[in-house]
């Protein structure tokens, strides 16, 4: 336990001084520089931090929970992800960088007005502190609990000790945010990010091994022939969690949505120092996301058939600590741990900074205080990024970890993402959607997700069945793609009643160099290949 506790120490004490010594000599006091870390991110700096602010304990623990109860169909999460990764880099994010843009809504107050920025501001945030954030401790304090018997160690309950490592690390994280900025954020995510590709990489090795007596392809053979259906990548089994058919409907728009406009990824991008680092940036994560279910959906099939009889489906999130515990030697337990904490400070911390970025550019500066000092802005920021920590360390306990935590943390988003991008699409794509059409869809859309799933769910649910004569639940992603297109239509709709007054006319910046990346287009076929040969390999 002792070296452990030191290699914990040691190893998190290692990356705080790098970040110290790095950025020590940075200015924050103007909001380029504290938002977007003076526009002088590199590519691998980007891939690093875009990978570690999605990449977490939710997925770690979350995902490889629902591979050991379901299929690796769950790695759509992942897979997906990277080609629309290939969308941003090509399209979307030449576009903001062109513009200047520190923030998606700054996008939609030139396109529509300051209200429709402020209420997709007010949107992020309410779901960042109710979803993301709360869901990230969560499953971080989930994790260290079970591979290190907090609670027993320190004679606590189980509800004790999860409350004492949500706030430690929570504190820790919101440092790193109110008072580094993005380039420290940014680093910090990086030097994790080699850790845990590097421990995440190792586990399923060591439990493949373990499976072939030291052999990793006869463990990987043995685990193929036992546990074959769990390769099934189509998930179509009778009431599937996660059916092929959602690939088509809402996995497109959720996927578009947070890897295109969602804030908290795409600031990132939007700090490249050019286009051409932008671009190799996102495209080198696209790459790491497709190895992305060797790390988090892999560890859950292994622990399954290691531990299957064991285990029950509702011990689904004991999973992965399982299997680290029985597979990790014991001198990189407080390496693994600090990795784990490290995962989940990249997220929280990168997430708090999008916040501040986003109250202080579409609020603040907008709506509570015209034309405020830079000085003022990066503090409105942190004042921000201090509220959504305390309001997220206060939620996490809270939730029910009973069935997909992972899950719950989707629909909660889904609730938001179709109505956005259906907004955002509409000002990019059209000339005619009009700023009240924007409001309608933007208040209207996530409240007809919220009617349909959560209020009268189970009234929807049988009206669906007995209308379509199906035996199992529909999806959610496939309401969310149903809320996308009835958002969509909405805005068409008031629009034609309240047509545009004045057409829009995009004003471009100087701020980047829009030289594109020349591999662009050639890297982005190879990762569109990939993808899909990963499923036609896969599909049973």
């Amino acid at each position: 336990m002792i070296w452990t506790i030191a290699s914990f120490v040691l190893f998190t004490l290692l990356v705080g001084v790098i970040v110290w010594l790095v950025t020590r000599r940075d200015k924050l006091s103007g909001s380029d520089e504290y938002f977007l870390g003076g526009r002088q991110l590199t590519a691998w700096v980007i891939a690093g931090s875009l990978i570690l602010t999605n990449l977490s304990t939710e997925h770690l623990i979350g995902l490889n929970g629902d591979a050991f109860t379901h299929t690796v169909a769950v790695m759509a999460w992942e897979t997906t992800a990277a080609l629309a990764m290939v969308l941003t880099a090509l399209y979307f994010l030449p576009r903001y960088l062109k513009r200047g843009l520190t923030t998606i809504p700054q996008f939609l107050a030139e396109r529509y007005d300051t209200t429709t920025a402020t209420i997709a501001t007010l949107l992020f945030l309410f779901s960042y502190v109710i979803a993301i954030l709360p869901v990230v401790l969560l499953f971080g304090a989930s994790g260290l609990e079970a591979l290190f018997n907090v609670s027993g160690n320190l004679g606590i309950s189980d509800g004790a000790a999860r409350w004492l490592i949500i706030w430690i690390v929570g504190t820790i994280g919101s440092l790193y945010a109110i008072f580094g900025g993005l380039r420290a954020v940014a680093l910090s995510d990086t030097i994790n990010g080699i850790g845990f590709l590097m421990l995440g990489l190792l586990i399923p090795a060591l439990g493949l091994m373990a499976i072939g007596e030291g052999n990793v392809i006869e463990g990987a053979s043995r685990l193929y022939q036992q546990e074959t259906p769990k390769f099934d990548i189509t998930g179509d089994e009778p009431g599937s969690f996660l059916p092929f058919s959602v690939l088509f409907t809402g996995m497109v728009v959720n996927q578009i949505f947070f890897w295109c406009a969602n804030q908290s990824i795409m600031q990132r991008a939007l700090g490249a120092k050019n286009l051409k680092e932008g671009q190799k940036g996102v495209l080198i994560a696209a790459g790491f996301k497709i190895l992305g279910p060797l790390i988090i959906v892999l560890p859950g099939i292994i622990a399954f058939y290691m531990f299957k009889n064991e285990l029950s489906p509702d011990q689904s999130m004991l999973a992965y600590p399982t299997l680290v515990k029985a597979v990790l030697p014991a001198p990189l337990e407080g390496i693994f741990a600090a990795v784990m904490v490290g995962a989940v400070l990249s997220t929280f911390n990168s997430v708090l900074n999008s916040s501040a970025t986003l109250f202080s550019k579409n609020v603040y500066e907008t709506v509570i205080r015209k034309n405020p000092s830079q000085k003022e802005l990066v503090l409105s920021g942190r004042i921000c990024s201090i509220a959504l920590a305390l309001g997220a360390m206060t939620i996490a306990p809270m939730i029910d970890t009973t069935g997909s935590v992972y899950n719950y943390l989707q629909t909660i988003n889904a609730t938001f993402f179709g109505p956005m991008l259906a907004v955002i699409l509409a000002g990019y794509m059209t000339k005619w959607a009009s700023p009240l059409a924007a409001k309608t869809g933007l208040i209207v859309g996530p409240f007809l997700f919220y009617l349909l799933v959560f209020a009268f769910g189970p009234e929807t649910q049988s009206i669906l069945k007995s209308a379509f004569n199906l035996q199992h639940d529909v999806h959610f992603l496939h309401f969310l793609a149903f809320v996308f297109v009835m958002t969509a239509i909405i805005v068409a709709v008031v629009s034609r009643f309240s047509p545009v007054t004045k057409v829009y006319e995009a004003v471009y910046s100087n701020d980047v160099d829009m030289t594109p990346w020349r591999f662009a287009k050639p890297a982005s076929a190879i990762i569109v290949i990939v993808t899909i040969a990963v499923y036609a390999l896969l599909a049973q």
